[in-house]
């Protein structure tokens, strides 16, 4: 076995596998992902139900609506008061981490300072930006290891301590 072989990135093929190439053409090393078909996405079973979820599928319109509402005014934002009044704190812990994934819109699992900017627009397209003030009070609440951004444990931490 090669040296490539055995990082798993390249792969030796004979000429019969290649496309276009003719019996005299001699053993050539390509990507191995380039001889076969893209296999479809493949992850666990919640992940893309809750990729296409909605908060409503989660959480009363009624309540996003009223929570959001409540801090329509700039730097009036209190992630306390909002979890309560949006009837987060009431839902299940299973419940609060399908909310985390919806706010992680780029699904890195984690939620990033420029995510939370746009919280209140997670719950509802009404919803207003943060103020960088908001915004990093938000962060310093929630990112309890100090990594710059807010993990699922340390969100549903978050709700429950609020």
């Amino acid at each position: 076995m090669s040296r490539n072989e055995e990082k798993g990135t390249l792969v030796p093929l004979p000429p019969s596998l290649l496309r276009g190439a003719s019996s005299s053409s001699s053993s050539a090393t390509f990507p191995l992902w380039a001889t076969f078909p893209p296999v479809p996405f493949l992850s666990s079973p919640s992940l893309p139900t809750v990729a296409r979820m909605s908060m409503t599928d989660v959480l009363s319109a009624d309540d996003i609506k009223k929570a959001v509402g409540a801090f329509a005014a700039a730097d009036s934002f209190n992630h306390k008061k909002f979890f309560e009044l949006v009837g987060l704190k009431k839902k299940s812990h299973d419940d609060v981490k399908k909310v985390f994934h919806i706010l992680d819109k780029d699904q890195s699992g984690y939620i990033e300072e420029d995510e939370l900017k746009f919280v209140l627009k997670g719950f509802t397209a009404e919803g207003r930006d943060l103020s960088d003030k908001e915004t990093k009070a938000f962060l310093a609440a929630g990112d309890k290891d100090g990594d710059g951004k807010i993990g699922v444990d340390e969100f549903t931490t978050l709700v429950a301590e609020s």
